[in-house]
């Protein structure tokens, strides 16, 4: 059920929400969180919105999306209520800002905070260069960004290296986590040798090779050289140099990986890119700070660019 609410204030979408409670049609309880989503760009908020409701499946939430309009405007609030079907496991709460109001999504936003939950901002598109500094940042326990979705995405990897504040995440991050697992279930077999060296191989504006380097070169504290690839998308392949025989993990086609170690047999694994709802639900399983993507960050100063020597593969 969608239930649109033209030139509103919040005071007149909380009452609503009251009134649909009363009737039965939307249960507060057991909802462990407020998502708020930022976006400006009003053709994909309907994906961004389906990416919330299947992650609500998981997490169950109250979903506040803040669609920012034309700021030329007069001020003016649209608001429109989800639930049932709509709204999968959640309730989806659309405000859309027109004129001065857009710059003040904060002050619609608290009214309708659940009481006494975590709240977690998402800025799917175009995010601030510091989120904890932003007045729904400032709101947030939780702060997640992408830095995939940016004009500039690795220059956005900088700067989140410099403005990182305990909390902040990336979905870019959050889409290694597969990539991660197999490499360190890899190395808990054996031989044990030491790690000399790494190498990570992706597409050029891909902040999730940067971070994958970054995060190898933070906790293997061995050289990490980073590499265009020339075929795939996103990461491509990882190597690990060992005096007994590398290990390789290898993904050409961004959705079968090949992993590759001495004395052993090629093995092949299910590593298909992850899509926005898998990557948003899994950040949303943890609001504590993330010290493993700090360190990742930390790391990307470490590591070095330039040709990656691929082996031929059959």
């Amino acid at each position: 059920m969608i239930i649109d609410l033209p030139a509103t204030t919040t005071s007149q979408v909380n009452s609503k929400l009251v009134h649909l409670r009363e009737q039965g049609g939307v249960n507060a309880l057991g909802r462990v969180l407020t998502l708020v989503i930022v976006t400006d760009d009003d053709e994909r908020t309907e994906e961004i919105i389906d990416a919330a409701n299947q992650a609500s499946r998981e997490h169950p939430c109250r979903v506040i999306v803040v669609a920012k309009g034309a700021k030329k405007a007069s001020p003016r609030l649209d608001a429109q209520i989800r639930v049932g079907g709509d709204a999968g496991a959640s309730e989806v709460i659309v405000l859309r800002l027109y004129g001065p109001l857009a710059d003040h999504g904060d002050s619609c936003v608290v009214p309708l905070l659940l009481p006494d939950a975590p709240v977690v901002a998402w800025w799917p598109f175009a995010a601030p260069s510091v989120p904890a500094a932003d007045p729904i940042g400032k709101l947030a326990q939780r702060r997640i960004t992408d830095a995939a979705a940016d004009r500039n995405p690795i220059k956005a990897l900088d700067v989140r290296a410099k403005s990182y504040t305990e909390g902040d995440s990336d979905l870019a991050w959050a889409r290694l986590t597969l990539w991660r697992a197999l490499l360190a279930a890899a190395l808990d077999l054996p031989p044990h040798d030491k790690i000399t060296s790494a190498s990570v191989v992706g597409e050029a504006d891909s902040p999730s090779a940067d971070l994958l380097a970054g995060w190898l070169a933070a906790r293997l504290g061995v050289p990490v050289r980073r590499g265009k690839a020339t075929e795939g998308e996103g990461v491509v392949s990882v190597g690990l140099q060992r005096r007994s025989g590398d290990v390789e993990l290898y993904r050409p086609d961004g959705r079968i990986g090949t992993l590759t170690q001495p004395d052993q047999p090629p093995r092949r694994v299910a590593l298909a890119r992850r899509p926005v709802a898998e990557c948003i639900a899994e950040e949303l399983r943890r609001l504590d700070p993330d010290e493993t993507y700090h360190s990742a960050l930390q790391g990307l100063s470490k590591v070095t660019r330039g040709r990656v020597v691929q082996k031929v593969r059959a």
